[in-house]
């Protein structure tokens, strides 16, 4: 078992920044595939972002890439987004997760955050 706790979430103007964080408790967090989801209200649950076992590769969604940055300090079993530029669009619910295998589909993440809301304001 893993348990995730988002947080770092909250009310952003148009091109300001956040940086999310999800702590990690249970098994070895290191021994997982961290990844960033968002869930827009009344869209589906969508992949973000998601970053190697070591943290040498990286992967993003289409509609982030050159804005958001994943990353992960396994020693404080901590994975991060960092999200820059950031647009009224971006607003959702945004879920941490584990899996062991690189996947952009949900139903491949073994283990879920509860969720950090991020609004962005125009």
């Amino acid at each position: 078992q893993v348990q995730l706790v988002e947080s770092g979430g909250g009310l952003v103007q148009a091109g300001g920044s956040l940086r999310l964080s999800c702590a990690a408790s249970g098994r070895s967090f290191s021994t997982y595939v961290k990844g960033w989801f968002r869930q827009a209200p009344g869209k589906e649950r969508e992949f973000v972002a998601a970053i190697s076992l070591s943290g040498a590769r990286s992967y993003y969604g289409d509609p982030v890439k050159g804005r958001f940055t994943i990353s992960t300090d396994n020693a404080k079993n901590t994975a991060y987004l960092q999200m820059n530029s950031l647009k009224p669009e971006d607003t959702a619910v945004y879920y941490c997760a584990v899996t062991r295998y690189q996947s952009r589909s949900t139903k491949d993440w073994d283990y879920w955050g509860q969720g950090t809301q991020v609004t962005v304001s125009s």
